[in-house]
């Protein structure tokens, strides 16, 4: 089994994300590419000091789709912002289903001996692979579904930018712990990319936070009356006293926050209230269920799913740059 680090650089199940590749074993994986087989694969060699890709033989490319070419773009797409990583498409092969293809990776870093081997499946339309129980986009562009979907729907409290060009979109849940933590890389990013539109998208973890539905349901109505300036002063505040959200069905600790924000406390509860307050968090859980979210917090990079609080800050940095790099260019060339 191969890290999530390695697994989030490939794209998206649920929070398969664009990360570093790490060739360690981790049990915290939610899931894994399956190494390629040794009957189909050969031993691949590791000298002492530096990974030695092997030798592709021609022989193993025997599926008409994907080409080699295609499948090169997606790895360059999903992991062309890390120069220390090397790999090699050792073999495109038939399956007995019709058109589902079988590709085969090596993957090594340098400074390590190791060389990983990941084994996916690409489906007849050659618009998703699967690995393992997973069904993540695939392309030259597979980020771009997500995107457009994005920046037509992720209507949260925003700070920077106003212009979607480029967007961070944070899902995240007040009553979670992780997406508390996450809050002082989520100021960083929006001081360092103020070109960049960041969205906070509401996402209730309903069935393990009690009161993260009603928290996220203030937030809008916060939102909804006093703008983007008082959400972020909202959140703060519900942040930083995220502990007493237990206490009182959190009616205090949102109260408080309301007003923290400058907002009369009674009005906010009143729309949060109201048919139309609730029914727009079940627009936000839709959403994130469009986009196979499944924890917080999840940031997106112009669809580009990352993991926020598991990468050191200068790496999250430079994925975000790179995926900016290639959404201009794109752009640029249309």
């Amino acid at each position: 089994m191969i890290s999530r680090r390695t697994l989030h650089s490939l794209a998206m199940p649920a929070i398969l994300m664009a990360g570093a590749l790490t060739l360690t074993i981790s049990a915290q994986a939610q899931a894994s590419m399956p190494a390629a087989p040794s009957a189909s694969t050969p031993s691949a060699p590791t000298p002492a000091t530096e990974a030695q890709l092997p030798p592709v033989n021609p022989k193993n490319f025997t599926a008409a789709q994907p080409t080699k070419a295609e499948v090169e773009s997606f790895l360059k797409t999903s992991w062309g912002y890390d120069t220390n990583r090397s790999y090699e498409v050792y073999g495109i092969l038939k399956t007995p289903a019709p058109g589902v293809s079988k590709v085969i990776i090596f993957v090594a870093e340098k400074g390590r001996p190791q060389v990983a081997g990941l084994t996916f499946f690409v489906t007849p339309d050659g618009h998703y692979l699967i690995a393992n129980d997973s069904i993540i986009p695939f392309g030259p562009h597979p980020f771009a579904a997500a995107r457009a979907t994005l920046q037509q729907d992720a209507t949260g409290a925003w700070q920077g930018s106003a212009s979607k060009q480029h967007e961070l979109v944070e899902f995240a849940d007040f009553q979670c712990p992780h997406c508390k933590a996450a809050q002082p890389t989520a100021k960083k990013l929006v001081a360092d990319f103020p070109n960049a539109r960041y969205v906070y998208q509401p996402f209730p973890l309903v069935n393990v936070h009690p009161e993260a539905f009603k928290a996220a349901d203030y937030g809008n109505c916060v939102t909804r009356i006093g703008g983007n300036t008082a959400f972020f002063k909202f959140a703060d505040s519900v942040f930083a006293n995220q502990n007493d959200l237990v206490n009182d069905g959190g009616t205090k600790t949102l109260d408080a926050a309301v007003t923290a924000a400058g907002l009369d406390p009674a009005k906010v509860a009143a729309c949060a209230a109201s048919p139309a307050g609730k029914a727009a968090v079940q627009a936000d859980l839709k959403l994130a269920n469009e986009l196979n979210v499944n924890e917080t917090p999840t940031l997106f990079v112009d669809g580009r799913p990352v993991p926020m609080t598991e990468l050191p800050y200068p790496e999250l940095k430079k994925i975000i740059e790179y995926q900016f790099n290639l959404d201009s260019n794109t752009t640029s060339a249309k």
